[in-house]
């Protein structure tokens, strides 16, 4: 994994020009243009034949300052820069705008290369919150998951750390508001890098391994084997694991950031860190995929980083399941039927509706060991929420209509979007069994919602929402602020989510 980025704030009046020693040629100079070219007072007294050399470039290039527009200008007259990169923003920026403008940037500024960026927006100094905003934008973008790669395409660029200098009016300020988003950052970048993984390196036992290193940031982790899983009746997630040489594993992270009365919230994700639909096995074609249906076991060690880096006044359950779903002799077959941790039984029609199986028995024992305010949990569940809503929105299902709203709201703000999906009897009953409690599939029509109902009878009077993360935590489409094939989608989201409303 590569972060080709070094990031230093210094003050708009100092240091704007390169370092003596560096090569003008190697140094980018970055700035930002409103609508017809308009440029602030700030940046023109920074640069004050910027004006000039941007009246004369810009017509040639059809340049009008339109958002998400740039022109690149080499050796610029006047300037001890080697390149001089305007960046069009149209009209005022908004907190969501400032975080993509910066993944935009980085996109013109490429990996490895050293640039000051004037963060001056829209007619004003940038504000801190802003600045440190536009920062993770660049963080995001230049995340590069690389380490099995042992030479370079023609063309590619050598892997070197390159310099960004952000000049801002207020150092102190944001610098202090960026100290809040580095874990974040961190906490997206290592849910990335699990998803990414290949499955011979990250199956159970590794990812736990993982998991367990939040424990220098204070995270208490607790790993759970198969005999504590043996024990504890978790034979709905261990019924899944079974045809596997790897064995399952189920962690407990806890961070205690509030006092000890204080309830905690919980997050549950499913990690199936490779799967071939067991006995109902899956086609060939795309199966190499599979190695990331553990993206919400991923998003939640990723936020769980996230809130230990900057201690957040909450406390915080973080459960997920980990197990591989592989064909063999000892493999679960369709017709068995397998009695969860509730004690409710479930027949199996579908070795490849696995997931819900693992959520099943981790659900249950965050409910009734923890009694947390409320339980998200997120999952690769199913094919039928990329039909439904494709790559742009995660399905939510939820039981109560205020933990809904604020996780759309939060959707809004950070651009990770939630639609949600309805739940009603009619679904419920299509998950009835003749021979069981119920069955693991409900069929082919509303097979999000059907799969969803299901969770649900392992959800008693606990506020709950599951995310349906299967177009969005995985091969989703490339944006300003990720080119990674593993989004790690979902960290941001929840991270505002308590950041609004859980903590202090």
């Amino acid at each position: 994994m590569s972060e080709f980025v070094k990031l230093h704030f210094i003050a708009l009046d100092d240091g704007i020009a390169p370092k003596a020693k560096a090569k003008k040629e190697t140094q980018a100079l970055v700035v930002f243009a409103a609508t017809d070219l308009a440029l602030s007072e700030t940046t023109l007294k920074v640069l004050p034949n910027l004006a000039d050399i941007l009246a004369s470039a810009a017509p040639a290039a059809k340049f009008t300052g339109k958002a998400k527009t740039a022109i690149e200008i080499l050796a610029p007259s006047g300037l001890e820069f080697g390149r001089l990169i305007v960046i069009g923003i149209g009209a005022a920026l908004s907190e969501f705008d400032a975080l993509n403008l910066g993944g935009f940037t980085f996109g013109k500024i490429g990996s490895g290369r050293d640039a000051t960026i004037i963060a001056d927006f829209a007619g004003q100094d940038a504000s801190a919150e802003q600045a440190s905003d536009f920062a993770l934008g660049l963080h995001l973008r230049a995340y590069k998951f690389d380490q099995y790669k042992t030479k370079k395409a023609d063309g590619e660029e050598k892997d070197t750390t390159g310099s960004l200098k952000i000049a801002v009016s207020d150092v102190s300020a944001t610098k202090s508001a960026w100290n809040t988003k580095i874990g974040l950052a961190e906490g997206v970048n290592l849910a990335r890098t699990l998803v990414n993984e290949p499955p011979n390196v990250l199956f159970p036992e590794e990812f736990a391994a993982r998991a367990e290193k939040l424990e220098k940031l204070g995270v208490d982790v607790e790993i759970l084997g198969m005999k504590e899983l043996e024990k504890l009746g978790m034979r709905a997630l261990l019924g899944v694991g079974q045809g596997s040489s790897r064995e399952s594993r189920v962690v407990i992270m806890r961070w205690n950031g509030a006092k000890k009365d204080k309830q905690p919230v919980a997050f549950v994700g499913k990690g199936v860190t490779f799967d071939t639909g067991g006995i109902s096995i899956k086609p060939a074609s795309g199966m190499e995929d599979m190695k990331g249906d553990m993206g919400g076991a991923a998003c939640v060690v990723g936020l769980m980083h996230a809130l230990a880096s900057r201690k957040a006044n909450v406390n915080v359950i973080g459960a997920i399941g980990l197990v591989e779903n592989m064909p063999d002799g000892n493999a679960q077959r369709p017709g068995d039927i397998v009695t969860s941790m509730s004690g409710q039984t479930i027949e199996i029609i579908n070795t490849d509706a696995e997931g819900r199986l693992v959520l099943a028995d981790v659900l249950w024992h965050v409910q009734d060991k923890f009694k947390p305010a409320f339980i998200v949990d997120l999952a690769t569940l199913t094919g039928a929420i990329l039909v439904a809503l494709g790559q742009e929105y995660a399905g939510l299902f939820s039981n109560n209509d205020e933990l809904a709203e604020r996780l759309s709201v939060a959707g809004k703000a950070t651009g990770e979007l939630v639609w949600r999906m309805p739940l009603c009897k009619a679904f419920d009953k299509m998950v009835d069994s003749k021979f069981a409690d119920m069955k693991n599939t409900g069929g082919r029509f509303a097979g999000s919602s059907t799969a969803a109902q299901f969770l649900q009878r392992y959800i008693n009077d606990t506020p709950w929402v599951h995310l349906d993360v299967a177009g969005t935590a995985m091969a989703s489409n490339a944006s300003d602020i990720n080119q990674s094939w593993g989004s790690g989608w979902g960290v941001r989201l929840l991270n505002r989510l308590v950041a609004d409303h859980y903590e202090g």
